[in-house]
C-alpha cells in the first residue's frame, strides 16, 4: 500500500521556513525625490549592497588608514597612467598623501610621455590595421601616436649616458628606483607623478622596468654599452626594507599582476599589512594572485589576519577618483 504524502504541507515547511531575525544596516539605496545629491548619494552606497558597500567600505578602511598615520603602498597598473587617473596619482604624489608608489614600466614611461605630448581619445573599436598604417597606438580607448615615443627616446638616451658615465666611474650601477627619479628630475614638469616623487623623496619600484618602452629604450643602449647594468637587487632590498620600520602599514592596489604581488609580498617580510584595499576586475577562480581575494594574502602572511581589508570588483577609473575624493582630498 503506497503511503499518502500531503505534498502542500512538505513544500510550505521548506518554502516557508521560518527565519532567525538578522541584524545590521538594512538595504536602501538613494531617493533621487531628495533631488540630486552626490555627497549623499555616495554615502548612500554604505547601505546599498553589492560593490557600493564595498566602496563604502574602502572608504573607511583608507581614512582609518590616514587617522592611524599608516606608511601607506599605492600600487597601479600602466593603464592608469595612460588615462587621467594619471592626474589622481599626480595629486597624491605632489601633496605626499602616500608613501611609496609601485607600477610597471608603462607606468613610469607613460607619465614622462605625456609631458612631451598629449595621448588622445580614440575608440575601443578602432582598426588596429589602419592604426598601424597611421603610426597610431591603442591602449584600449586610448590613442598614442607613436612620435611620441620617439620624443621619449630623444629625452631618455642623454640621461642612460650620464648614468652610465656615473657608474663606469663610480663602479656602482644604477637602481630602476634611482633611474625614475632622475627621470622626474629632468623632465622637470609640474604635470608629472615622477617630478613630485622625486621632489618629495617618495620611492617608486618597478618591478618590471625592462617590459614596455623603457626596456625598449635600455635594449637600444645597452646594445651600444654591453656594460651598462640596471640592479634590480638593490631595489628588492628597499623595498622590502620599507615594510620593517612603520608601526602600521596600509596597501591600496589598482590593478593586478606584479604590482599587486610586489607590495603584498613586501608587506610579508613584516608578517603582513594592516590594511588593504584592493581594486581590480579579475577573478580568483584561474588560481591567478590578480585575482586573488585579500584572505588569501592572509594565508600568505602577507596581510595581517586582524587587517581591515577589502576587495572593489570594479574598474578603478570609475572607482578610484571618487575614493580619493572621500578619502585623501579631505584631508587636510
Amino acid at each position: 500500500m503506497v503511503k499518502k504524502i500531503d505534498t502542500e504541507k512538505i513544500a510550505r515547511e521548506n518554502i516557508l521556513r521560518k527565519s532567525e531575525e538578522v541584524g545590521g544596516v538594512s538595504i536602501k539605496g538613494y531617493d533621487f525625490n531628495k533631488g540630486v545629491d552626490y555627497e549623499k548619494i555616495l554615502d548612500s552606497y554604505s547601505s546599498m549592497g553589492i560593490q557600493a558597500s564595498n566602496f563604502s567600505e574602502a572608504e573607511k578602511i583608507i581614512n582609518e588608514m590616514i587617522a592611524s598615520k599608516a606608511f601607506i603602498y599605492l600600487g597601479y597598473t600602466s593603464n592608469m597612467i595612460t588615462s587621467g587617473v594619471r592626474e589622481i596619482i599626480r595629486y597624491l604624489s605632489e601633496n605626499k598623501k602616500v608613501n611609496v608608489l609601485v607600477t610597471t614600466a608603462g607606468g613610469i614611461e607613460e607619465d614622462i610621455i605625456k609631458c612631451l605630448g598629449d595621448f588622445k581619445l580614440g575608440d575601443f573599436r578602432a582598426n588596429g590595421g589602419e592604426l598601424r598604417r597611421r603610426g597610431i597606438n591603442r591602449a584600449g580607448n586610448i590613442f598614442i601616436p607613436n612620435s611620441r615615443y620617439c620624443s621619449f627616446e630623444d629625452f631618455i638616451m642623454p640621461i642612460l649616458e650620464e648614468l652610465y658615465k656615473n657608474q663606469k666611474k663610480t663602479g656602482k650601477a644604477v637602481t630602476p628606483s634611482e633611474l625614475i627619479w632622475k627621470l622626474g628630475e629632468k623632465i622637470n614638469n609640474r604635470d608629472s607623478v615622477y617630478y613630485w616623487a622625486n621632489k618629495n623623496q617618495i620611492p617608486v619600484f618597478c618591478p618590471a622596468i625592462t617590459d614596455g618602452s623603457l626596456g625598449d629604450m635600455i635594449y637600444f643602449f645597452k646594445s651600444k654599452n654591453p656594460d651598462f647594468i640596471l640592479d634590480v637587487a638593490d631595489d628588492i632590498w628597499k623595498l622590502n626594507n620599507t615594510t620593517l620600520g612603520p608601526e602600521k602599514t596600509g596597501i591600496i592596489i589598482l590593478g593586478g599582476g606584479v604590482v599587486k604581488h610586489s607590495i603584498c609580498n613586501a608587506n610579508m617580510f613584516r608578517n603582513g599589512a594592516n590594511y588593504a584595499v584592493y581594486i581590480n576586475t579579475a577573478e580568483e577562480f584561474d588560481g591567478s594572485d590578480s585575482g586573488a581575494l585579500p584572505e588569501e594574502a592572509v594565508s600568505w602572511g602577507k596581510i595581517l589576519p586582524t587587517a581591515k581589508r577589502v576587495k572593489i570588483h570594479g574598474e578603478a577609473s570609475i572607482i578610484f577618483p571618487l575614493l580619493v575624493a572621500r578619502t585623501f582630498a579631505r584631508q587636510k
